[in-house]
Order: structure tokens, then sequence, then C-alpha cells
């Protein structure tokens, strides 16, 4: 279970495939705080720690992970968000995110605002995936490659979020342009919301 308030934003350091897997290896700050089989958020996806060595670990990304994600069209350099599992006696500083990811959404603009930036992210609609909460709404939270964000301006299919200096900074929003696929985990209380509604 993690928060959606990411710690770091690391660069993959190297990238190896192995049948339908894909294994990627982070360089960052807290590796000797990390045990093999534990769960780490990349970029919102839950990967279990399968090596460690030095400043570096490595995950494993699935076929069905590669399918839903953007994991596959991540080249070495690039920064992934991590994120740790929540402390059980921690604060809830974001919002409930499992390390789920639904699917994944296109940036389709970035516009500045006097020192903060809105992104539009437009993804695929499905109505009967809808009705299950596969959805945003406004003022309603979701997560972008693991980063918990409060919604404005929700569409069928596209929705906005206002991303603040800090964010920009610490997290791979700076590297998010026009075209770039990111991940997306809609929020899990509107899921069971949304089914519940539907068995009344």
């Amino acid at each position: 279970m993690f928060s959606g308030i990411v710690e770091e934003a690391a660069p993959i350091v190297d990238l190896k495939t192995d049948q339908g897997n894909l294994h990627l290896t982070m360089k960052c700050s807290f590796v000797n705080e990390l045990k093999i089989d534990q769960s780490v958020a990349h970029n919102g996806v839950c990967l279990t720690v399968v090596d460690k060595t030095g400043d570096t670990y490595t995950v494993t990304a699935i076929k069905e992970t590669l399918e839903r994600s953007n994991l596959g069209v991540l080249q070495l350099g690039d920064k992934v968000n991590l994120e740790r599992s929540m402390l059980i006696n921690g604060r809830l500083d974001g919002h409930i995110v499992q390390g789920h990811v639904d699917q994944t959404a296109v940036c389709t603009k970035v516009e500045e605002a006097d020192g903060s930036w809105y992104y539009t992210f437009e993804y695929e609609f499905n109505k009967e995936m809808a009705k299950q909460g596969y959805m945003t709404v406004e003022k309603g939270s979701v997560c972008v490659n693991g980063v918990s964000l409060t919604v404005c301006n929700s569409k069928d299919n596209s929705f906005q979020v206002a991303i603040i200096p800090y964010t920009y900074e610490f997290t791979n929003f700076h590297q998010i342009q026009k075209g770039t696929v990111v991940n997306l985990e809609f929020d899990i209380i509107g899921k069971y919301l949304s089914k519940l509604y539907r068995y009344r």
C-alpha cells in the first residue's frame, strides 16, 4: 500500500529483457535500506526487489505489467518516481494507492501558470470500465506515475492536474511533455463505490 508521495526520482541504469519479462535496475539513495522481496512503487507500479548491489537494485516487470504501464517504453537514464510502501504508523499524506496501474494516458498539453504548471492527460475511455470506477471526478484523487494528485477539468477521457514547483522538481514531472506516456491508477474508493452502486 502506498500514499502517492514520491520519495525520489531515480535514473534507470540497466534494462534487460528475459523472454516476456523486463528487469529494471535503478540507482537511488535508499538502496542500503531495501531488502530482497520488498515492495517499491515505480511510476506507481508495485514491483518486488529481486537483487541489490552497492547503490543499485533490480526489479522485474512481467508481460501483464508491461502491457498496462509505461515501464516498457522507458529508456536508460529516464527518471522513475520511487516510493516505498507505507509505514502502518505513518501519515497518509496523499491518498490510498495500491500500486496496481489501471492503464496509461498521454500528455496532450503542458501550460505554465505563473509559478506552477497545468498538465492535461488523455486516456482511452471505455464506458463499461467507467461504470466500474475507472474514471476521474472533479476534485477527486488520481495517481499519475505514482504521484497522488487532485483532478481538475475532468472529462470523459481526459483531465488536468496542477503541479507545484516542489513536485515539478523532485518527481519526473519535469520530464513529462506533450506526447509522454504516463501510468494511471484511478481511486480505489471510487471503484468500490461504483461496484456497490451497480448491486444496490
